[in-house]
């Protein structure tokens, strides 16, 4: 049973290789993201603040499963409200269950903020992908565009750079990289290049880890 946790900040693609790579190795796939996304809108649906933490609190714990598969969650005002929901320390403790509940049953490829430092810190392979603002911002926006949505690029490169600033600065379980974390800077990959090399990094981690094994 073989864990992989992938963090990163938004639009970096770890999504798109988290589920990738979750094909390729035979593992579920969990976006931690959807958790927050689908508790930001029950909250928004509901006339609350995203900032209010019982209410947020109380949404997290009425999440269905129906709730993660709406095709509704990835709007800008969600994405904004999912950050902040994400903020509230509460709200992590009754999500993190889940997770790893999620990740402990047959093994799993998650990505977030916090998969390797927090949810799994002794995951068997831990990737922080990352690309620069403007990649990322570009990434968002085409994204955007692509559901017909009409967002400023400025505002969106704002708007990653917030989002940044919130997820480094958090208390709770705030974005970085794990020690043991290996970099992906995707600025200039596309996601062949990028699925390649991650990989490639497992299968080099995986092969180290079954070396250890054996001769012990």
């Amino acid at each position: 049973m073989m864990i992989v946790a992938i963090d990163g900040p938004a639009a970096a693609g770890k999504g798109t290789l988290a589920k990738r790579l979750a094909a390729a190795l035979g593992l579920p796939y969990l976006d931690t993201g959807i958790l927050y996304r689908a508790t930001a809108k029950r909250v928004l649906e509901a006339g609350a603040s995203p900032a209010d933490a019982e209410a947020a609190l109380h949404a997290a714990r009425a999440l269905t499963q129906s709730d993660l598969q709406r095709a509704d969650l990835r709007d800008a005002a969600t994405s904004a409200a999912a950050s902040q929901v994400a903020s509230i320390p509460e709200v992590r403790q009754a999500l993190l269950d889940f997770q790893r509940h999620f990740g402990n049953s047959h093994g799993a490829v998650l990505d977030g903020r916090d998969i390797g430092t927090i949810i799994f810190p002794h995951a068997d392979v831990k990737l922080f992908v990352t690309a620069s603002v403007e990649a990322r911002a570009e990434r968002r926006h085409k994204e955007f565009l692509a559901r017909g949505e009409t967002v400023n690029l400025a505002d969106v490169i704002a708007d990653v750079q917030a989002r940044d600033e919130a997820d480094r600065t958090r208390a709770a379980a705030p974005l970085m990289k794990a020690p043991d974390a290996e970099l992906i800077d995707t600025t200039g990959m596309d996601a062949d290049t990028a699925f390649t090399h991650a990989l490639d990094v497992i299968r080099r981690k995986t092969a180290k880890l079954e070396s250890k094994t054996f001769s012990l």
